[in-house]
């Protein structure tokens, strides 16, 4: 019923503070489209008496970037993603927690903030780097530069100050990790980014285990922190969300698997028709014509 209705910006605001006072963990993942968000939104496991959902949406900016065809080195503007986020509100009722990138100079952020909160999503994810944005998962490959820790402090209390409402979440992301400079740099910028005014940490890694995010936030729990940690396990994703929610993570971002999973299938289709100089057996590869009708019914 709720989603038949839709909801308005303020009631999709609140709910991931809901959800992270109600839940054990947050399961969130990438949408980078209306159809995505209702594929998403509409996904649903049983098992025993548990009914897993994803309980939020990512705005991605890697896959709002991939789609179009360009590079994720900041690229696409802020119009052009909010145009994504108005055409997943339009069709679903999830909560949307927005990847901010860099989120530009400090005299940017207030614009941002209100553009977010205006269009109801929840929380911003900014990330401590300066410079051109590099994808995080190139780790030291790729040329990457971090913020001081004061240039960055800045930068969450602009984004606070600009904020309007009670509900909406800032996550200062700390690339420590990315940058190989240990657990203590990146838990001396998490209490400074606390200390600043961020509602919440997302600790990123780019190895293929767990092990350094699960020591972080086990240490930052032992520290008496309470704040929202938040992990994207897109390289060590061996780990189960049992794992990670016991060594205090609270939100678990699957960060860009739709848009990974419809490439090789449209690329199967497209070679499939050309070998075949037909759409017969690809057919097999695709939804039908009625069941797309039925996803996507008339209001």
């Amino acid at each position: 019923e709720l989603s038949r209705k839709g909801i308005t910006t303020d009631y999709r605001r609140s709910l991931l503070r809901r959800l992270l006072e109600a839940k054990d963990i947050v399961r969130v993942i990438e949408v980078h489209s209306g159809l995505s968000a209702l594929v998403a939104e509409n996904a649903k496991h049983l098992e025993n008496t548990d009914v897993r959902v994803f309980d939020a949406f990512w705005s991605s900016s890697l896959t709002d970037s991939t789609v179009r065809g360009r590079p994720d080195i900041e690229v696409v503007d802020t119009g052009a993603r909010l145009s994504v986020i108005r055409d997943v509100c339009e069709v679903t009722t999830t909560p949307i927690i927005y990847d901010g990138d860099t989120g530009g100079s400090i005299d940017n952020i207030p614009f941002l903030i209100y553009e977010l909160e205006s269009h109801g999503v929840s929380a911003v994810v900014i990330e401590d780097k300066v410079g051109a944005k590099r994808n995080s998962l190139l780790g030291t490959k790729a040329k990457q530069q971090q913020a001081s820790i004061e240039v960055f402090c800045e930068k969450i209390a602009a984004a606070k100050a600009a904020q309007i409402g009670h509900d909406f979440m800032f996550f200062a992301r700390i690339e420590s990790l990315i940058l190989e400079r240990g657990a203590d740099d990146a838990m001396a910028r998490a209490e400074a980014y606390l200390a600043a005014g961020s509602d919440g940490i997302m600790i990123h890694s780019c190895k293929t285990e767990p092990d350094e995010i699960l020591e972080f936030t086990r240490k930052f729990r032992e520290k008496g922190y309470m704040q929202p940690v938040i992990a994207v396990p897109s390289t060590y994703n061996t780990v189960r969300e049992a794992e990670l929610q016991k060594a205090g993570v609270s939100i678990v971002i699957y960060a860009n698997q739709l848009l990974r999973a419809a490439y090789p299938a449209m690329v199967k289709v497209a070679e499939t028709i050309l070998r075949d100089t037909n759409s017969y057996e690809a057919c097999k590869e695709t939804m039908s014509i009625s069941e797309i009708l039925e996803l996507i019914p008339p209001r």
